[in-house]
């Protein structure tokens, strides 16, 4: 779709610039050309090469690996932009790092989640848009305008290109993404299952039980992060030990860390599907199991949206 408001600007860092790019395209509005590297002792520099004074900027950037290299990549591409006197700034961030630490869960820990949502605030950013937060009450840590969007219409519309949905059953990897699977299962019109497990350490697990009816049945886990693998493998093997047919996953965020790649496709997983929200590496590319979906559509039209002042919950009807 054509840009709507001539006023648009989009600059992007350096986490997943493709994505920006595809998103631009779809805006038919060509990147801000702008410089975002690093001085000879890693810290980060910018520069803004065109004028942004009065515009409507949108600042493409995913705090992914390396997180805190992309976090001040960001904070300082807003900086910047508010200092050139940038009308409305938006931090467009397709994976929110940082998430996974919301809330303390024991005595003399962080909440790291709302000190982001604050070093975004403070650093000068008016709204933020972005996808699939891993806590929906993360949108509330935000003390700007912040629109959570949902990766589900993209994976359902994979699904139904894919799948007879009369032998689909969506499927929870743990009790605490129950609501997310469930949301999805009802958009396909699915039976939901949930595997009930424990964590013993940090990125392990232990599949418990499997509840629900899964025999003879093609399922598919749904989650928003896939880090270490260690879940979804262990879902996997749970599900086919209890008669189901093939197990695919549909991931929001491939975040894939350490041997992660290398435990998916050596699984019994059928498939992995996860979005660009993180720019996937050359070996996921090539991973015999996995395949990534776009969402430049779906971000550059809640961009698109957000500059028009247009409903952006309505892509969600």
């Amino acid at each position: 779709m054509p840009a709507r408001n001539g006023d648009i600007k989009i600059v992007a860092g350096n986490s997943n610039r493709a994505l920006a790019e595809a998103i631009g395209a779809y805006l038919a509005t060509p990147l801000t050309k702008a410089v975002v590297r690093r001085f000879a002792d890693m810290e980060v520099f910018v520069e803004i090469e065109e004028n942004v004074r009065g515009r409507d900027v949108f600042v493409v950037q995913s705090t992914s690996f390396p997180a805190n290299d992309h976090l001040m990549e960001l904070l300082i591409i807003i900086d910047a932009l508010r200092r050139a006197s940038a009308r409305r700034i938006t931090a467009v961030i397709p994976y929110f790092g940082y998430a996974r630490q919301d809330r303390k869960v024991g005595p003399r820990t962080p909440i790291s989640a709302k000190l982001v949502a604050n070093l975004i605030t403070h650093a000068g950013a008016d709204r933020v848009l972005t996808l699939d937060l891993h806590a929906g009450q993360i949108q509330g840590f935000f003390d700007i305008p912040t629109d959570n969007l949902y990766a589900s219409p993209v994976m359902v519309r994979d699904i139904r290109e894919r799948f007879d949905l009369k032998t689909i059953t969506v499927v929870s990897p743990d009790v605490g993404g129950v609501v997310r699977a469930r949301g999805l299962a009802k958009r396909i019109d699915a039976p939901l299952a949930i595997i009930d497990k424990r964590r013993e350490r940090p990125n392990e697990s232990e599949v418990m039980n499997v509840i629900g009816e899964v025999a003879g049945q093609t399922c598919l886990l749904v989650d928003d992060i896939i880090d270490s693998g260690g879940t979804l493998v262990n879902a996997a093997d749970a599900l086919l030990e209890k008669g189901a047919k093939d197990v695919y996953a549909y991931i929001t965020h491939g975040v894939l860390s350490g041997g992660a790649v290398a435990r998916i496709t050596a699984s019994k997983l059928k498939e992995l599907v996860t979005t660009d929200s993180i720019q996937p590496t050359e070996a996921v590319k090539v991973a015999r199991n996995m395949r990534v979906l776009s969402i430049a559509t779906l971000m550059g039209e809640a961009i698109g949206r957000t500059a028009s002042e247009e409903s952006v919950s309505s892509l969600f009807d």
